[in-house]
């Protein structure tokens, strides 16, 4: 290929970002609203490294900062396998433009690409990642290397995105190829058993320890030195380098059928018997709508498998597995609750002209989301409790309140902000998401805070040995989400707020 063409490319792409930020930024209504976010975010990135620098032991070299230290390889390949998942779960990556609107302004694979880069940070799992990573440096390094291993850290975080959306564009274009759906799910087979016999086998310590990421964060802990630049040189090269080959596997998935969503929008359905209630018709149109769509099918492949597996590698107790429920229930909502009745898109007019009561719309949908948390979360505590043995009574009590009570929150959560705040999306697109990406980012933050601090109160509740007592403080946590989720269904039951909803969604 001429270097001409390809730089010739790679200009017409970044300029074509360019008018479509400009594109999606002219159809923000409150521009101060996202200078604020954008304020907050460098202001928490500026904490997060300020504070831990500040504590009474940060840079000691000994403790609590040696254990940071020594753990910084690991949390930086944690941070591009998470870079690696989401985006092969989101098969490729976020949409700066989304496939419908492509179709009247369609843009190169290699716009695609840039787009799907600058969307990455976009994201609450990457962001706490990423300032995790900042935080132990600050505390575990020295003053003096502070600025340089922040530095470095930095671009690593670029260098790992870059390198996740590389592969995750690969996995997309195999994906994509015949018999392409059956060789990445073997793949995966193949990595996840090759991890459960590294785990099993005890060396998975050794595997950590002999991660390639310890070269690089070698250099960042003695300053400004030659042994920093060459880390620094690596970095540059990994993200230079995965930014630029990025755009070879995106015109390959360009130039082939996405297999997947193509054999749902495709594929023949037999016909069932008729159910036997109105309620009972609309939970199966729902259900199917949920199940069929291949993001939440991969979504939920994610959420399910993936977190039950890092707790079962890492043997956790009872106790602490009351934050996987919040965890894989937070994630699932993202994948359509927040916005429920986009599932509907332009079929919403024609919902609405079923003869059936609207409370029985409402509650068929957030009895189908309820389903979906339910499922994902529970597949995940059995997992994690393949290796935890016999939960005593107190800790059974204390994960299965916790499992209620979080998804009770959760749901009522998402079918409010469903009905305050619809947007039209069309989520037959496998990297659709229900939202705007900025408000993406202020949902899963609330439910993330949310159901952490639940999660963290019935913790403590599994240490008792009185399970009656985790009954007793899950009872006004679920009656609470009760109400507020009855404060939804009225205003989904208004006509005027039902109207507006459903015009929005179906435009």
């Amino acid at each position: 290929m001429p270097t001409a063409a390809s730089w010739t490319e790679v200009r017409r792409s970044a300029r074509d970002v360019g008018h479509l930020l400009a594109f999606r930024t002219a159809a923000i209504r409150r521009r101060r609203s996202v200078v604020m976010a954008a304020g907050v975010f460098v202001g928490i990135t500026v904490a997060v490294v300020a504070i831990p620098a500040s504590l009474e032991g940060a840079g000691s070299g000994e403790g609590y900062a040696l254990d940071a230290v020594i753990l910084l390889p690991v949390a930086m390949a944690g941070l591009m396998a998470l870079a690696i998942a989401s985006a092969v779960a989101s098969g490729g990556g976020r949409e700066l433009l989304s496939r419908e609107q492509a179709v009247a302004f369609p843009v190169s694979p290699t716009t695609d690409h840039l787009g799907a880069l600058l969307m990455a940070p976009l994201n609450i799992a990457w962001l706490l990642q990423a300032w995790v990573l900042l935080g132990a440096t600050a505390y575990g390094v020295e003053g003096r290397s502070l600025a340089p291993a922040v530095i470095g850290m930095l671009v690593w975080i670029a260098a790992a995105t870059a390198a996740g959306q590389l592969i995750a564009w690969v996995i997309e274009a195999i994906r994509r190829a015949p018999h392409g759906i059956w060789i990445v799910r073997s793949i995966g087979l193949v990595l996840a058993g090759a991890a459960a016999i590294t785990q099993i086998t005890g060396n998975m310590g050794a595997a950590l320890d002999g991660l390639q990421t310890r070269w690089v964060a070698v250099g960042f802990v003695d300053g400004f030195t030659w042994r920093w630049a060459q880390s620094i040189t690596v970095e540059l090269v990994i993200l230079v380098g995965a930014v630029a080959l990025g755009a070879v596997p995106a015109h390959l998935a360009a130039r082939r059928a996405p297999r997947d969503e193509m054999r749902v929008e495709t594929g023949n359905y037999a016909a069932r018997p008729l159910p036997r209630s109105p309620f009972a018709g609309l939970v199966r149109a729902d259900r199917g709508s949920v199940w069929r769509a291949v993001p939440m099918r991969r979504g939920i492949a994610v959420l399910a498998i993936g977190p039950g597996l890092v707790a079962l590698a890492g043997d956790l107790t009872w106790s602490q597995m009351t934050i996987l429920p919040g965890l894989v229930a937070s994630g699932g909502a993202l994948l359509f609750g927040v916005n429920a009745w986009c599932l509907d898109h332009r079929g919403g007019l024609w919902r609405e002209s079923l003869p059936v009561l609207p409370s029985a719309v409402f509650a068929a949908r957030a009895w189908v989301l309820a389903e979906f948390l339910l499922v994902a979360s529970f597949t995940t505590i059995i997992l994690a409790g393949l290796r935890a043995g016999v939960p005593n009574a107190g800790e059974f009590s204390a994960l299965m309140c916790t499992w209620v009570v979080v998804v009770l929150q959760v749901v009522s959560a998402a079918m409010r902000w469903s009905a305050l705040r619809p947007f039209a999306v069309d989520l037959r697109s496998a990297r659709a998401t229900p939202a705007p990406p900025v408000v993406m980012v202020g949902y899963s933050t609330k439910l993330a805070v949310t159901t952490t601090l639940t999660s963290l109160v019935f913790s403590g509740l599994a240490h008792i040995d009185a399970w009656e007592l985790s009954v007793l403080v899950a009872a006004p946590f679920a009656a609470w989400s009760v109400v507020r989720l009855l404060h939804a269904r009225d205003t989904w039951v208004d006509p005027v707020s039902r109207a507006r909803v459903v015009t929005t969604v179906a435009a």
